[in-house]
């Protein structure tokens, strides 16, 4: 891999084969693109192209193959976890002007769109059918399709209908060796490896999402949504062990505390206390029949653990409120503090109360602000560390944190990433999750699928061989 700062060849090239309109090299430009919403880690790229099919992404690779330079995929760039972080002189390669929805097939139940259709986009060309793309990533007005594979995003509704990987039939991809390969497809009925499982959650680095074939299942004729407040997060957290033992599956169980509530309610105006110390928004869906009853049965185990109030109904406008609030809590989070760190983890929904408890006290103990909000029904917690970007110290200690509570999550068996993947921010973490025989083997499939180490380098996967990759110290240069 080649550290020469000089590389107008290379964007000659680029320019030929794209055309001056698909490429962005000015560096004043370029600091648009150095991070995504994980900005405590940046480093601009040598360039940014935009292809519109897939012709021009295989053209985009070969060229960069052939200047030996590396290869940085990149979405709309909601991520979290600093993954489009062009940690080596890198050309970041945007599907984000591929964003035609191909066809609509609803007899068969699939959707083929390209990389760069938005998740919402997709959601509103089958609004009028009876079917519907179940992933709902809080980014899915801005999130593409194929961002979300790349992180096997999750979203609200999860609990019930699974992330990403569960909703895609088929994959096509362009590989460091310019190659194009279709997997699964319309049918989803591949024979051999599920290659198209393989893919997703890989963040770029084993090939670019070109093309995707999404399952679209029926749409739900009927919902209850129910709104519970406590005076603590540990009761709340109880009621979600509680709904799930009880043998209900909402569609979506989610949890806000105080801190959270305070905010939200004084950007949304949902009529929630003052006093409030935790929420639960809580929805099931399906048929009509049965739904009371299980609104009736999550409403006693609320008030079991003693919730101060309890709302429920079947209300559209009331419905649609507290989920378009729900979806916009990170954002809100600018009016509290100038920067934040959102955590991603997965834990045993019967142990989120020792988690909220101990990432309350991981935070006082480095005195960093914390906020939750989070799908607590699959126990994907995000703990929301906010701190003063100008402030070197406050930095660390936000990391520091970070990494103090991901490793008692994964101690306690949970799992370092529930949705917004691993990047660069994780990295350090992978080897108290997975064995060193693990992470080898995962090293094997790497190099076998990208032998030129060129896709999204030092990303994902760990490298024994070379230091820890220092977070606070924007990587402009290739390591040494």
């Amino acid at each position: 891999m080649t550290t020469n700062a000089s590389n107008s060849p290379l964007i000659s090239s680029l320019h030929q084969a794209l055309g001056e309109s698909a490429v962005i090299a000015n560096p004043d430009e370029l600091l648009v693109y150095e991070c995504d919403g994980f900005t405590i880690s940046r480093a601009c790229p040598v360039a940014v192209v935009f292809p519109t099919t897939t012709e021009q992404v295989v053209s985009a690779v070969n060229i960069c193959r052939e200047h030996r330079i590396a290869i940085t995929p990149r979405g709309a760039a909601t991520g979290l976890a600093g993954g489009i972080v062009s940690v080596l002189p890198s050309v970041q390669l945007s599907t984000a002007r591929m964003t035609n929805i191909l066809q609509l097939d609803l007899r068969n139940r699939c959707a083929h769109v390209e990389a760069g259709v938005t998740n919402l986009a997709l959601s509103q060309a089958v609004a009028n059918s009876p079917y519907h793309f179940a992933p709902d990533p809080s980014s899915q007005r801005a999130s593409t399709i194929g961002g979300n594979v790349a992180t096997n995003a999750g979203g609200l509704h999860t609990l019930k209908y699974g992330v990403t990987v569960n909703h895609i039939l088929g994959l096509e991809c362009v590989t460091s060796d310019g190659c194009v390969h279709t997997v699964g497809g319309a049918t989803g009925h591949d024979i051999g490896p599920d290659l198209a499982g393989l893919l997703c959650g890989t963040e770029g680095t084993l090939g670019i999402i070109t093309k995707i074939w999404c399952r679209l299942i029926p749409r739900p004729t009927a919902f209850r949504t129910a709104l519970a407040v406590f005076d603590s997060p540990r009761l709340a957290c109880q009621s979600v062990a509680d709904i799930i033992a009880a043998g209900i599956t909402p569609a979506a169980l989610e949890m806000l505390d105080g801190p959270m509530i305070a905010v939200i309610e004084s950007v949304f105006h949902l009529g929630l206390p003052a006093t409030a110390q935790a929420a639960l928004v809580i929805e099931v869906d399906g048929q009509d029949l049965g739904l009371d009853e299980d609104l009736a049965a999550i409403e006693a185990i609320c008030k079991k653990n003693n919730a101060t109030s309890f709302e429920g109904g079947r209300d559209p406008a009331r419905r649609a409120e507290l989920w378009n609030a729900r979806k916009r809590t990170f954002g809100a989070i600018g009016r509290i503090s100038p920067s934040y760190c959102t955590q991603d983890a997965c834990v045993p929904r019967s142990k989120l109360p020792e988690v909220i408890d101990h990432c309350a006290r991981v935070c006082n103990q480095y005195q960093i602000r914390i906020s939750n909000v989070f799908h607590a029904g699959d126990g994907n917690v995000h703990p929301i560390l906010m701190f003063d970007e100008t402030d070197e110290s406050a930095v660390k200690n936000a990391l520091a944190a970070s990494g103090e509570i991901l490793r008692y999550c994964i101690s306690i068996g949970g799992t370092l990433t529930g949705e917004h993947g691993v990047g660069i921010e994780k990295l350090p973490y992978m080897s108290d999750m997975f064995s060193p025989i693990d992470l080898a083997m995962m090293h094997k499939i790497r190099t076998t699928l990208d032998p030129t180490d060129t896709m999204n380098p030092f990303k994902v996967l760990p490298r024994p061989d070379h230091p820890p990759l220092d977070l606070l110290r924007p990587a402009r240069h290739a390591p040494q």
